[in-house]
């Protein structure tokens, strides 16, 4: 059951033939059987509870296309049935009184949460090693790292220990461990989905999508997760929208821009060869190849790491040990007790950003460093704006590798950052992307890790990229791939 797809499960907990019960302690078994690390909270009863709802939804004749299947959320998202805890120790026990909006979506529509998912602290990461509760594991090779931040859901959907999952992308999160485990995500356009109760890193990047085996599941899920929350003020005010209703156009036609910038110096052969592999798939369905240029790409890494942590630098600023979250045990007073609580709660990368951003926010560098970023984030913008006048969709690496050891980068940041080289630009500019697997590139010890490609689209055209990569998922059989 592990293996099918979201509208398989749906025929079959329609029709019946399974309920949504057995197809819940299913899952639970596998979750409780793996040594990926890939869940942070579960709860059994919670979880058998929603599904023996659901089968009287379904015995009612009230249940949706959704009902019944179960879903893992990304431990950034509150809950109030499981711990929230951002995979830090600042809120290893914190218990929030209220849902995210992304988690009302997919109850409303009648899913089963079978718990939370491991990610790197506050989202700050692409290896998922920055979590309090310690690494995940890649289920293709376990020496691998699954890609970050939120390297969680993508290993807990390629495991087969959950269908279908949530992930949020700040500069990569989401298209990136995709990739690194051979499954498909999509990030949407910047305010699709609503921001309210996702504990922020950087709000101005934030986004929620959903992480799943194929673009077909994407759509399903996007469709319930997206759309207009008052309660969130970067929310855009879009109806809800059926991402589903394109996925049968022909692609015959299509323009698919190929950015000069993403096959330079340090993309890896055995990358590149599976990326153009699928790109002469796409000529075979009728796309055409067309040469364009992202000249501000090399400057979205720097642009990047001065916008994002000088807003995480703000956003973090409210665990001080006094409402919620850690508080150390011994202090002399206030000043120390803020002092040592933030020192005890956060892990190094977080910290490391805190400072970061605190620097380029103070005065005298507010202007030399945090303007600047903002203005090339504009240009970056511009760039893809004139992209679009020549081509319908962008596609290219999501990364330029496969997935690293676990370990190997470690003590250089520098070097995690820059594995975000080919995302970064996408979420600075707002547009939507997703990575689907298409094929593999040659890990340690010769072990098969997964190669993906990144689709990117003007604003608002998630319906034409699920369309593209449901197109190529049918002509293809990566997605199918499973390491279990």
């Amino acid at each position: 059951m592990h293996k099918h797809s979201l509208q398989h499960l749906s025929t079959l907990l329609q029709s019946r033939q399974i309920s949504a019960t057995e197809l819940a302690q299913h899952f639970l078994n596998r979750i409780q059987a793996s040594n990926l690390n890939a869940f942070i909270s579960t709860d059994p009863a919670f979880t058998l509870q929603q599904a023996a709802q659901a089968d009287q939804q379904i015995a009612a004749g009230k249940g949706g296309v959704l009902t019944g299947i179960p879903i893992a959320h990304k431990d950034i998202f509150a809950t109030k049935a499981f711990r929230s805890t951002a995979g830090s120790k600042m809120l290893a026990n914190y218990r929030s009184p209220f849902d995210a909006t992304v988690v009302e979506h997919f109850n409303r529509a009648g899913m089963v949460t079978l718990g939370k998912l491991n990610c790197d602290e506050f989202a700050m990461g692409s290896s998922n090693e920055n979590s309090f509760f310690g690494p995940v594991k890649n289920p293709w090779d376990l020496r691998a790292i699954p890609g970050g931040s939120s390297g969680g859901s993508a290993a807990a959907i390629a495991a087969g220990l959950s269908p279908a999952a949530t992930g949020t992308d700040t500069g990569g999160s989401i298209r990136q461990p995709a990739a690194f485990c051979g499954v498909t995500g999509i990030k949407p356009t910047y305010g699709r989905v609503s921001r309210y109760g996702m504990i922020a890193f950087a709000s101005s990047l934030d986004q929620g999508g959903p992480i799943a085996r194929s673009a077909e599941d994407c759509a399903l899920l996007l469709s319930a997760m997206a759309g207009f929350d008052e309660k969130d003020s970067t929310s855009l005010e879009r109806g809800p929208e059926d991402f589903s209703r394109d996925l049968k156009q022909d692609i015959r036609g299509l323009r698919i821009g190929v950015p000069k910038e993403f096959f330079g110096a340090g993309l890896a052969s055995d990358v590149e060869q599976a990326v153009r592999t699928a790109l002469a798939e796409f000529e075979k369905l009728g796309a055409v190849l067309v040469d364009i240029s992202l000249p501000k790409t090399d400057l979205s890494i720097p642009v990047y790491y001065v916008i994002a942590p000088a807003e995480a630098s703000s956003n973090l600023s409210r665990f001080d040990g006094v409402r919620y979250g850690h508080r150390t045990a011994d202090y002399k007073d206030l000043s120390d007790m803020y002092k040592k609580s933030r020192a005890e709660g956060f892990g190094d990368e977080v910290k490391r950003r805190i400072l970061t951003g605190t620097y380029v926010l103070s005065h005298g560098y507010y202007d030399a460093y945090y303007l600047q970023a903002q203005k090339i984030r504009r240009l970056v913008s511009q760039d893809f704006q004139a992209a679009f006048l020549q081509c319908d969709v962008i596609m290219g690496p999501v990364a330029p590798t496969v997935a690293w050891d676990l370990g190997d980068k470690a003590d250089d940041p520098v070097a995690n950052y820059l594995a975000d080289i080919f995302t970064l630009s996408t979420s600075l500019a707002g547009l939507p992307g997703m990575s689907i697997p298409v094929g593999f590139g040659q890990g340690e010890k010769n072990s098969q890790r997964p190669v993906g490609l990144q689709l990117i689209g003007n604003y608002f055209a998630e319906a034409k990229l699920l369309n593209i990569a449901h197109q190529y998922q049918l002509a293809t059989d990566w997605h199918t791939r499973s390491p279990v």
